[in-house]
């Protein structure tokens, strides 16, 4: 049970990142007159070299995306683009927490939704600002509409082989490839699932599952078997 309750406090802490919908952090308002320090260390993303890290956000996308996807990267001041897409669909590495590693290929609509907070988040901890800063300051902007909301349901692609998360203790975790589906409103119960009855990885037992149960910005997690992208 403990073990369960670790791994859910992690999706829910990946969750408030990636989809800024679930309000687990208090709404107060960040300090805007507080002098901005550097980034401590524990607080950054491990630095990648750029050709790597454009290879592993590739990696998120079905082949047939991810030669035409737009491609940010982790820069010293927060994200970059490095790549213009012609088909829509934007890859990126998010790290929702500092040690956590999560590449994606997102529609547009999710790029719209989704992506000015995780380029905020990137921001905020260059800037020195430590996770509960970062997870107050989405919140309270979330509270007040200052990100987007999905406007349709779309997709959410993650089939690298790389996504890394952490459990309650810091140990990085591989998590499998997986297709995520927003804005649908939906509930485990919807999908016939109970969202109590968990399994050893700490999620809903079943061929797919929501995360973010009863939010507005619900994503519903469908594994996949791992592919592989052609080089690009």
């Amino acid at each position: 049970m403990a073990k369960s309750k670790l791994i859910q406090i992690r999706i829910r802490r990946w969750l408030s990142f990636l989809a800024a919908s679930l309000g687990i952090a208090a709404a107060t308002t960040a300090n805007a007159g507080a002098q901005a320090a550097q980034a401590a260390p524990s607080q950054v993303p491990p630095a990648m070299e750029r050709q790597k890290e454009i290879a592993l956000a590739l990696s998120s996308c079905p082949a047939s995306l991810a030669s035409k996807a737009a491609v940010y990267v982790l820069g010293t001041s927060g994200y970059v683009k490095v790549r213009d897409g012609q088909n829509g669909f934007t890859a990126i590495v998010q790290h929702a927490l500092p040690t956590s590693q999560e590449p994606q290929c997102m529609d547009a609509e999710g790029a719209r939704a989704f992506l000015p907070r995780m380029l905020k988040v990137a921001e905020l901890r260059a800037q020195g600002k430590n996770q509960n800063e970062i997870q107050t300051f989405v919140s309270d902007a979330v509270g007040k509409g200052v990100f987007p909301v999905p406007q349709h349901p779309g997709v959410i692609y993650m089939l690298s082989a790389g996504n890394l998360l952490p459990s309650g203790n810091g140990v990085v975790g591989a998590y499998p490839p997986h297709v995520m589906f927003y804005g649908t409103h939906l509930t485990n119960a919807d999908l016939g699932v109970d969202g109590t009855d968990l399994g050893a990885d700490g999620n809903p037992k079943g061929p797919t599952f929501v995360a973010g149960d009863r939010s507005p910005y619900a994503l519903i997690i469908v594994p996949v078997a791992a592919h592989t992208t052609e080089k690009q």
